[in-house]
């Protein structure tokens, strides 16, 4: 379900046809009173939310949105008038995950409502993950390299399957404790580089990826 939130009687009409007849469910709000009162009973998939509205404003609602624990992760577009820069930068500094620019096309408003829904779909736990011909098997907890089995203990593996499922992201010796070890945990960060060194070495060629930022932690650098 998608909800447009638009004072302008005709747009707002234009804009839920538009939508209908394209396949989606769509329900329209004159105003921001209606619009959280329904929304604290119903759920849509993504809100497409004009800025300008009598009462409370677009801007307000998706603060109020934001700071929801229910309602944060619904997608928003934001609509905005010609030239309102200011009320496009806040709206993205609060969460708005894309605006339309007034006034735009139906086929644009469509596109976009397509494209934020698939940007914003929860992506699907991965059960493999690889780098080249290094192989990580979630579900068997398992690693090959080239082939080979590789023998990890459980927090080497855990180190790995970090690493590979954020290529690139560095690491701090705090942060790998806390998402290995937990937080709880009461040893030293230095236990983290002594998992490091032997799951480079168990890695072989592999280990080289795993790269030391200086002053920082970790990362991996992943081979295609």
């Amino acid at each position: 379900m998608i909800w447009c939130v638009e004072d302008d009687a005709s747009t707002r009409d234009i804009e839920v046809y538009a939508l209908q007849s394209t396949g989606f469910e769509a329900h329209g709000f004159a105003d921001g009173t209606s619009f959280w009162e329904a929304i604290q009973k119903e759920r849509p998939d993504l809100v497409v939310l004009d800025v300008m509205l009598p009462g409370t404003d677009g801007i307000e609602l998706l603060r109020r949105m934001r700071a929801s624990a229910g309602l944060r992760n619904i997608p928003v577009i934001m609509a905005t008038a010609k030239g309102a820069e200011y009320d496009i930068i806040q709206g993205l500094d609060l969460g708005a995950d894309y605006y339309l620019t007034k006034p735009f096309g139906v086929m644009e408003l469509v596109s976009c409502v397509k494209a934020v829904l698939r940007r914003c779909k929860p992506k699907q736990p991965e059960h493999e993950l690889k780098a080249g011909r290094l192989t990580v098997d979630i579900d068997k907890h398992t690693v090959t390299a080239d082939g080979e089995d590789i023998v990890l203990t459980y927090k080497e593996f855990e180190l790995l399957k970090l690493f590979l499922s954020n290529p690139g992201m560095a690491f701090t010796r705090d942060k790998l404790m806390e998402e290995v070890w937990g937080t709880d945990y009461m040893g030293e960060t230095r236990t983290v580089d002594m998992h490091i060194r032997t799951l480079r070495q168990k890695l072989g060629s592999y280990g080289d990826m795993i790269k030391t930022v200086r002053g920082v932690g970790y990362r991996m650098e992943v081979k295609a």
